[in-house]
């Protein structure tokens, strides 16, 4: 087992690894920018490492700097969590050739998995169902519109290495598509440095599905059931929930979305922890969608569900350990949900509000996981991605876990910036998503019935609903829009230019 592992990461991910760390024994370090000095991941680690500016490209996005620091403490492994350099297969490799054990998939793996084209031929050959859609990259319009009249629209035009809703347009005619491929491929060009774009199929209200995977170094893999993530704002996950209340009504859906998942991670030759996501359209046929080669950011329900504690098993695993189980021994008890605090505000079309933290208020109880990374007085940057925290509920039963939550929600109290707390507490109460009627369009729908229904009682408009319409005219420049394609990408956070997810 390893004596001392890098984490090369910030926030609240860096304080779970370290704490997961602690629990095995194993001294921890933490790296920091100028922004993080006395961030709360540097405070718990037992040796910190300064990596430079704040910038995330001067800092952690620097694979010199971060291999550097962890040879001058003598780490034997780093840990990167989600996001900056987890899917990065340089930094796999400078791990490597620098003598330290990269706590994740092979550098190959994540090349072959990291380009979304790449990902949907090796899906293809492993026999997964694919949205229909093109296994190349895309430049020329006349081809595009060979490709999308073939399909037939709506089409998604997509980023080849992309994620966090960069470089994603939605095309509905063919009049359409010249600037929205021009357009797409310009965004994914500043995000990712690569400005490759796809052509897939648009699935309406389609369902996003995922399917945790775990394998060793001796070829011994199972999958950890599915997590539902439709609830998205700008192509971005805020509520998951597991298991999903669609796969839960129909278990021979699972097993056969287990095995997808698991043939295509066999593919890859892939290890560690993973991911395989998928879409899931209206009568309930699942297709592929893509990989991430890292620990997502929701898998502390899955966690709740199985028992499971996925971070130290990523590193036994990476340490040479053998898995400690087989697939007949995953079993998956009660309903878990998951809920992503932002520094954000509703109210602007969820445009990041940071600040400084005066008064946080901690929620607790049985069933009740806190995943965070801040705490009064934290000064929230700009430079990163604003998620403070993560809270999760446990309990028997769907509607006991969306109980809970809300409890824990009204518990849960951030001061001096705005959040999406209140946000969450309207969506828990929807009818629909209490029937468990969800999918990825969940938010924009439920926003426009908000405004249907200030629209139809005028007089009696409440508080609530006025924040609610007004974020509905504000998300009019969500992703695909004028001002989207220009103002977040300061948030994006990892060297694909992409938010964990």
């Amino acid at each position: 087992m390893f004596r001392k592992v890098l984490v090369a990461n910030r926030g609240e991910i860096a304080v779970r690894i370290i704490r997961a760390l602690g629990e095995m024994d194993i001294r921890s370090v933490a790296v920091y920018s100028d922004a993080d000095r006395a961030a709360l991941h540097v405070r718990m680690a037992g040796e910190a490492a300064h990596i430079g500016p704040s910038p995330s490209v001067e800092s952690y996005l620097r694979i010199d700097k971060i291999v550097a620091a962890a040879k001058e403490h003598g780490a034997d492994a780093i840990h990167p969590g989600y996001g900056f350099l987890s899917e990065n297969a340089e930094f796999a490799e400078a791990c490597e050739s620098a003598g330290l054990v990269f706590i994740g998939p092979s550098a190959a793996s994540i090349r072959q998995m990291g380009s979304k084209t790449a990902a949907r031929t090796l899906a293809k050959v492993a026999g997964a169902p694919l949205v229909p859609g093109t296994e190349s990259p895309v430049s020329d319009p006349a081809d595009a519109r060979t490709i999308a009249n073939g399909i037939g629209y709506p089409v998604f035009l997509k980023a080849a290495a992309g994620g966090g809703g960069k470089g994603m347009r939605r095309v509905d005619c063919e009049a359409d598509l010249e600037a929205a491929l021009r357009d797409a491929s310009s965004e994914a060009e500043r995000a990712f440095n690569n400005g490759e774009v796809y052509i897939e199929k648009l699935v309406e209200c389609a369902r996003h599905i995922e399917i945790q995977i775990i394998g060793d170094r001796h070829g011994n893999m199972v999958h950890l059931g599915e997590r539902e993530c439709s609830i998205q704002r700008r192509h971005q996950k805020v509520i998951e929930e597991c298991p999903s209340p669609l796969v839960a009504a129909h278990p021979e859906m699972r097993a056969a979305m287990g095995e997808a998942a698991l043939s295509i991670a066999r593919s890859a030759g892939y290890h560690n922890a993973g991911t395989i996501e998928f879409l899931v359209d209206g009568n309930s046929r699942f297709y592929f969608l893509e990989m991430n080669t890292r620990l997502q950011v929701e898998h502390p329900i899955t966690e709740l569900v199985t028992g499971l504690d996925l971070v130290q098993l990523q590193i036994r695993i990476a340490a040479g350990e053998k898995l400690p189980f087989t697939q007949r021994d995953i079993s998956w008890r009660g309903s878990a949900l998951e809920c992503r605090i932002y520094a954000e505000d509703p109210n602007s079309g969820f445009l990041p509000s940071p600040g400084r933290i005066t008064q946080v208020e901690r929620p607790s109880g049985p069933g009740v996981r806190l995943d965070s990374g801040v705490y009064p007085g934290w000064e929230v940057p700009m430079e990163y991605d604003p998620l403070l925290a993560k809270i999760s509920t446990w309990a028997e039963t769907r509607e006991g876990a969306i109980a809970r939550m809300k409890r824990t929600l009204g518990e849960y109290y951030v001061a001096g910036i705005k959040t999406n707390i209140t946000f969450f507490k309207r969506i828990l109460e929807d009818p629909e998503f209490v029937a468990g009627r969800l999918h990825t369009g969940f938010i924009d729908e439920y926003l426009r019935r908000c405004r249907q229904r200030a629209a139809d009682q005028p007089d009696s408009e409440s508080e609530a609903v006025q924040v609610l319409v007004a974020a509905v005219f504000s998300m009019r420049h969500k992703s695909g829009g004028p001002k989207a394609a220009a103002s977040p990408s300061r948030w994006l956070v990892d060297g694909r230019g992409r938010m964990g997810g």
